[in-house]
């Protein structure tokens, strides 16, 4: 029996159905009018149609679609191949310092893109770190199509990482102690049993990796430019900063993408619901997980590998550039300071505002997304009518988007005359387009948590005699805070964080993080660049673990849930 939507629940209906409204289909509708009308932007409806048949007759236009395809599954079974195992293990074992791991392995949040594949570059290039350590030079392996899938496979793995653990852990022990009771050996009980209950937040954490790796700019930019491998969100970025700005080459490029994330949502939803994935009821479950015994060595010894290519090499090689004076002088301890690190801990100084604004705009659209995200995973779940299918596409189309697209979108759209008031200009924009682009992860886990949850409990408290708001807030939002509270987290690390649609909404005088090392590094200051993202990934994973930790002493962990 699903939960009944009388005046409360409605009014969190209509809520949640109003913010996707504003933030997600007022954009994405400027920019399809963009795509229709090649002259929208300056006011005229003329001449509709007349150039969506460059979608099949443009061939560049095609091979960009090809090569973001490819990409994207590249990166989805490098995520596979990196994240799966460890994802199993920390789900279904006593894994030592399980905590420790859960926060190192957030870390790639925490570093931007195109600040990871510099990183990189400078790690692997002709007479890079690797060569002046080693003797070794992989630089034509990093600057091909493997070499960039590799790469932004190392920043989106821990998507799967935390999926897989989270929802192992949700499973419990409970069904494959029952199956083990009838004769089914372990790797059987967990082939059969275990691993099937976790498709739900395998198949939504395989979605969010191809949407993040169809929209990625900066690392497809700054590898594959040398090789001619073009994608997507490279040629839309080509059209907006190139003279002439091609708005509706742009705008058709993201119907593209829109279309591509919009199948993949189809396919996961398919994987989702054929099936009942029920895996909790109001019947104690036996979450108690297995001893490593002779395997801790062995699983320390892969996650520590994983650890190192994913965050240790990257983050070493962030650190090393921001303490040198000169890149020239490279690896040596003479060539070492902190003269780039002086302007950035001065109070009142460019670099200081743009991480406190940051830092409270990354903690503002944390919680905004979350509350957003129960409402519209509640409506979705355990709603009813057409509408929620529909709600549910909505809330995944800002991963159809470039973010400089979208940015575009929220330009035209609260910059129109047809409103009475105007947020460009001020820094709730700013507010807006974060939560718009980012509002998908934490409904996608939320929605899979809450599908893991049986209708029974709702049917339970209302035999208690308990109202559907009270249901709600004492027995499904409990149950969904692990969930939450981990994608809350996973959003305030990527808005700390976010570049693109900073540099096109920022008003003059207000600088982020991004903003910020961006700026240096078109000036050619790489050192002061990587000093910037060194504090703001220290700052921000100080404040995770600690999180982490207070929430661990209150009998729960944000992430290891």
């Amino acid at each position: 029996m699903r939960l009944a939507l009388p005046s409360a629940a409605a009014l969190m209906t209509v809520g949640a159905a109003a913010a996707l409204l504003v933030l997600v289909a007022l954009p994405v509708a400027f920019i399809l009018a963009q795509a229709v009308f090649p002259d929208f932007a300056r006011g005229s409806f003329a001449g509709a149609f007349s150039r969506l048949g460059l979608i099949v007759q443009d061939p560049r236009l095609l091979t960009q679609t090809g090569n973001t395809l490819l990409l994207a599954g590249s990166v989805m079974l490098g995520c596979l191949v990196f994240g799966l195992p460890i994802g199993i293990v920390r789900g279904l074992c006593h894994v030592p310092f399980a905590r420790l791991w859960d926060v190192v392995f957030l870390i790639p949040f925490l570093i931007p893109p195109f600040i990871a594949a510099i990183a990189w570059m400078m790690t692997l290039q002709p007479r890079g770190y690797l060569f002046q350590l080693v003797g070794f030079d992989l630089g034509r392996q990093l600057f091909t199509f493997a070499g960039v899938a590799f790469v932004m496979t190392l920043n989106l793995f821990p998507l799967v990482y935390f999926a897989v653990s989270r929802s192992l852990e949700g499973v419990g022990g409970r069904f494959a102690a029952a199956a083990r009771v009838a004769g089914a050996g372990p790797v059987r009980a967990f082939l059969l049993i275990t691993l099937p209950l976790s498709v739900p937040g395998i198949a939504a954490s395989l979605l969010i990796v191809f949407a993040m790796a169809i929209e990625e700019f900066g690392t497809p930019a700054a590898l594959a430019s040398r090789t001619g491998f073009e994608v997507l969100v490279t040629g839309i970025y080509t059209r907006l900063s190139d003279f002439p700005i091609d708005l509706n080459g742009a705008a058709l490029g993201s119907v593209i993408l829109m279309a591509l994330v919009l199948a993949a949502f189809f396919v996961q939803n398919w994987v989702a619901t054929r099936r009942s994935y029920i895996a909790q009821t109001g019947k104690p479950a036996n979450l108690d997980k297995a001893r490593l015994g002779l395997w801790t060595v062995p699983v320390l010894l892969l996650f520590s590998l994983v650890a190192a290519i994913g965050v240790v090499i990257p983050l070493a090689a962030i650190v090393a550039t921001s303490f040198m004076g000169t890149i020239a002088g490279g690896l040596s301890w003479d060539n070492f300071d902190t003269r780039h690190y002086q302007p950035i801990f001065r109070t009142g100084s460019r670099a200081f505002e743009a991480l406190v604004t940051s830092g409270w705009l990354a903690t503002v659209t944390a919680f905004a997304t979350a509350a957003i995200a129960a409402a519209v995973a509640v409506v979705v779940v355990r709603g009813q009518g057409r509408g929620r299918r529909a709600m549910d596409a909505l809330s995944v189309l800002p991963n159809a988007i470039p973010a400089i697209v979208l940015a575009v979108g929220v330009i035209l759209a609260w910059n129109s005359p047809f409103l009475p008031i105007t947020l460009y200009g001020t820094t709730a924009i700013l507010l807006v387009a974060y939560t718009a682009i980012l509002l998908p992860y934490p409904i996608r886990y939320a929605v899979a948590r809450l599908r893991q949850i049986g209708s029974s409990l709702d049917d339970a408290a209302r035999v208690a005699g308990a109202t559907p708001v009270q249901t709600l807030s004492h027995v499904l939002l409990p149950l969904m805070a692990p969930s939450l509270i981990a994608a809350m987290m996973l959003v305030f690390a990527i808005a700390s964080r976010e570049l693109v649609a900073s540099i096109m909404l920022a008003p003059a005088g207000v600088r982020t993080v991004g903003t910020f090392v961006f700026a240096q590094f078109e000036q050619g200051s790489v050192q002061t660049g990587m000093a910037m993202s060194t504090i703001a990934i220290a700052v921000t994973t100080t404040i995770l673990l600690v999180v982490n930790l207070w929430l661990a002493r209150q009998g729960g962990s944000a992430l290891s849930s």
